[in-house]
């Protein structure tokens, strides 16, 4: 008696499993519109990127921080040197540094903007200082890279009582957008559209807990099926399908009747002339 009442419990607890093969099979039926939603949300990615997003440029000059008549002779002096590029960082994000460039530039911005539109980099195991602006206007993020890099050479020689660093490379106007990546845009448009179409379609999937077949009955049930009764609305098509042959054929007895009803009328009328 015990062993025939814990039967039951594996067949409990399968029924919460979630089957991956048969959700790849919803999945598969519902390619087409997968394939559409991918295609429509890069689409819509990269209609949005084109015409909301505005494009960003961006210029990088690069500056030495040891001047022309700085001679390094041992390691000491590499160290230094190391150390150096992490007070210029500081010097260059100053504000007299960047309020003098607005002024000579006639920016109509804040420090705040031109600061926020500054990277320095120090490439690893440089002493090398990399000024990258980033603007809309690929002139202009050129003209405020070079303008940051003479100013900060010469803030540089003022506040250290020195020669002013060398000037490794001016920045030249950019002639390709840094940003957006209209390519990499509609790839995360399309596979994020991608994921909620077939999100939505295995949630109501899901939530679906009807049975539809035969074979539901038996995976879901246990129960192998019998028979099966046709649902009523078939059932009423097919009748009102009988009814509409039904009147289909008296019409076309009475019509018939009517004509031969004419007919015998008519012979009557010959013989009388």
């Amino acid at each position: 008696m015990q062993e025939q009442m814990e039967k039951p419990a594996p067949q409990i607890q399968d029924e919460g499993e979630i089957d991956l093969l048969e959700l790849f099979h919803v999945l598969w039926s519902k390619v087409t519109v997968l394939i559409a939603s991918l295609i429509l949300g890069a689409m819509a990615a990269g209609l949005i990127t084109k015409v909301f997003i505005t494009p960003q440029y961006q210029a990088t000059s690069m500056i030495y921080i040891y001047s022309k008549t700085t001679s390094i002779t041992s390691l000491t002096d590499l160290q230094i040197g190391t150390q150096l590029t992490v007070d210029f960082q500081i010097i260059a994000t100053t504000r007299e540094v960047i309020e003098d460039v607005i002024e000579t530039l006639q920016l109509d911005a804040e420090y705040e903007d031109v600061l926020e539109s500054l990277t320095i980099n120090n490439p690893s195991g440089s002493r090398v200082l990399q000024l990258t602006v980033e603007n809309p206007d690929p002139q202009l993020a050129a003209d405020i890279s070079n303008a940051l890099a003479d100013r900060l050479r010469q803030q540089v020689a003022e506040v250290m009582s020195t020669d002013k660093p060398s000037l490794v490379q001016q920045a030249v106007v950019p002639t390709r957008p840094s940003s957006p990546s209209l390519l990499k845009n509609m790839a995360i448009g399309g596979m994020l559209t991608f994921v909620v179409v077939a999100g939505v379609i295995l949630l109501l999937y899901l939530l679906d807990d009807t049975i539809t077949s035969s074979d539901d009955v038996t995976k879901y049930l246990g129960l192998n099926t019998i028979a099966e009764i046709p649902l009523e609305h078939d059932q009423e098509e097919k009748s009102t399908s009988i009814n509409r042959q039904k009147k289909k054929k008296s019409s076309g007895s009475s019509s018939s009747g009517r004509r031969s009803a004419r007919g015998s009328a008519g012979a009557p009328a010959e013989a009388r002339h």
